[in-house]
C-alpha cells in the first residue's frame, strides 16, 4: 500500500517532464502540465510528512511548541487549507462557533493539524455533495471540536481501530485520492501531547462519521493575549534584489532561480560552499539561499562564514533544506540563518520573505 501511494503520483509527473523535455507544446499545455506537476508535488509532499510525523510520534520526538492561543483561530486556518478539496468534491461545510474565547495551551501548527486531518478525511469518505459540520464548544474546563459528516460511515470493526496506524475503510472508486491511514493515528497521538483526548463513532456503513477533540481550557484570568497565526499574505516585490542560491543539486539549484527571476530578482547560483563565500564577496547579495545538505562545508557552517565576512554580513539567510526536524530548525537559526525552509519549499512564502527585504530596503 505504502509503496503503490508513493508511486502513484510519480507517474504524472514523469509523463509531464518527458512532454516537456519534447519541446512541442504550446503555452497553454504547458501551463497544464506545471499545474499536473504542481498537484502531484503537492500530494506526494503531504505522504511523506505524515509519513515522518508518524516516525516522529513513535519515536517520541515531537516537540510542541506552546503558547496561549484561541482554538477559533485553530478551526478558521484549518478551514482555510481543507476548503479547497470540500470545494472540489461540492461539499456543505457548515461551521458553528462557540462565543466565548476558547483559549487552550498548545501548538498552533500541530492544532492545526490535528483539525485538518479529520476534515480531510471527512472529505475523503464522503461522497460528492456531501455535508460536513464542524462545532466548536466551550464549558468549564475544556474546549471541545466535533466534526460530523454524512458520508460512508464505519463498521464497529473500523471504528474501533480507526486510530490505529494504517486503519483504512475499504477504497471505492469514488475516493480516488485514497490515503496511508496515518491522518487520524497522527490526530491521536497529537491531542494526547496536548493532554487531550480525541474519540471516533459511526452508526455504521453509509450512516456517517463523527470525532470530537477534547483539550483542556486555558483560563483567561490574567487577560493573556492568544497567540496569532504568525502568516502573512504574499506581498509584492517592492525591487529587485541579488539573490545567492548555492545547492549541489544542480537541477534544485536550476530550478530555483528560473522561479526566482521570474519574481523579478537576479540570481547567482553556486554549487559548493567556497565558491558561494567567494562569490558573495564580489556580488555582496541581499538573501542567500542554502542547502543544509552541502558537501565538505554544509551549509550552517556556510551561513556563519557568510555573517563573517563583511560583504555578507547582512544579507538575509534563507536555509532551503530537506532537514525539518524541530532541532534542525534550532541548529540553523544558532548558524545565523534568519528563515528554515523545508524541500520542497513553499514559492509563495519565499516571495513573501523576498518582498519583505525589498520594503525594508525601500524604506
Amino acid at each position: 500500500m505504502l509503496a503503490h501511494e508513493l508511486r502513484n503520483p510519480l507517474a504524472p509527473i514523469g509523463a509531464a517532464a518527458q512532454l516537456l523535455r519534447m519541446g512541442r507544446l504550446d503555452e497553454g499545455r504547458i501551463r497544464h502540465t506545471s499545474e499536473i506537476i504542481g498537484r502531484q508535488v503537492d500530494h506526494m509532499t503531504h505522504l511523506i510528512d505524515d509519513l515522518l510525523d508518524v516516525s516522529r510520534v513513535t519515536r517520541g520526538l515531537v516537540e510542541l511548541e506552546t503558547a496561549p492561543l484561541d482554538m477559533r483561530d485553530v478551526v478558521t486556518d484549518a478551514v482555510e487549507q481543507v476548503a479547497p478539496l470540500m470545494q472540489a468534491r461540492r461539499h456543505r461545510l457548515s461551521a458553528h462557533m462557540a462565543p466565548a474565547s476558547a483559549l487552550v495551551m498548545g501548538d498552533k501548527k500541530r492544532l492545526v493539524q490535528v483539525v485538518t486531518n479529520i476534515l480531510n478525511n471527512a472529505a475523503k469518505y464522503t461522497p460528492e455533495g456531501g455535508t460536513v459540520t464542524l462545532a466548536l464548544e466551550v464549558d468549564a474546563g475544556q474546549v471541545a471540536i466535533d466534526i460530523a459528516d454524512d458520508g460512508i460511515g464505519m463498521t464497529p470493526d473500523l471504528a474501533a481501530r480507526v486510530f490505529e496506524l494504517f486503519a483504512q475503510a475499504e477504497r471505492s472508486s469514488d475516493r480516488s485520492a485514497g490515503g496511508l491511514g496515518l491522518g487520524l493515528a497522527l490526530v491521536r497521538s497529537l491531542v494526547e501531547l496536548h493532554g487531550g483526548s480525541v474519540s471516533g463513532d459511526s452508526a455504521g456503513p453509509g450512516q456517517g462519521s463523527r470525532f470530537r477533540v477534547c483539550l483542556p481550557r486555558l483560563q483567561d484570568s490574567h487577560g493573556t493575549a492568544p497567540a496569532g497565526s504568525g502568516t502573512q499574505a504574499p506581498q509584492s516585490a517592492a525591487g529587485a534584489l541579488r539573490v545567492l542560491v548555492v545547492d549541489d543539486n544542480v537541477d534544485a539549484a536550476a530550478m530555483l532561480a528560473m522561479v526566482l527571476e521570474t519574481f523579478g530578482h537576479q540570481v547567482i547560483v553556486e554549487h559548493d560552499s567556497r565558491t558561494a563565500l567567494a562569490r558573495a564577496r564580489l556580488e555582496r547579495p541581499d538573501a542567500c539561499i542554502l542547502d543544509i545538505g552541502l558537501p565538505e562545508m554544509n551549509g550552517n557552517e556556510l551561513a556563519r562564514r557568510l555573517r563573517a565576512q563583511s560583504e555578507s554580513a547582512h544579507a538575509v539567510l534563507i536555509a532551503v533544506t530537506g532537514y525539518g526536524h524541530d532541532s534542525d530548525r534550532r541548529e540553523s537559526l544558532a548558524a545565523g540563518f534568519d528563515h528554515h525552509l523545508v524541500k520542497p519549499a513553499d514559492t509563495n512564502r519565499l516571495a513573501a520573505i523576498l518582498a519583505g527585504i525589498g520594503q525594508a530596503q525601500a524604506r
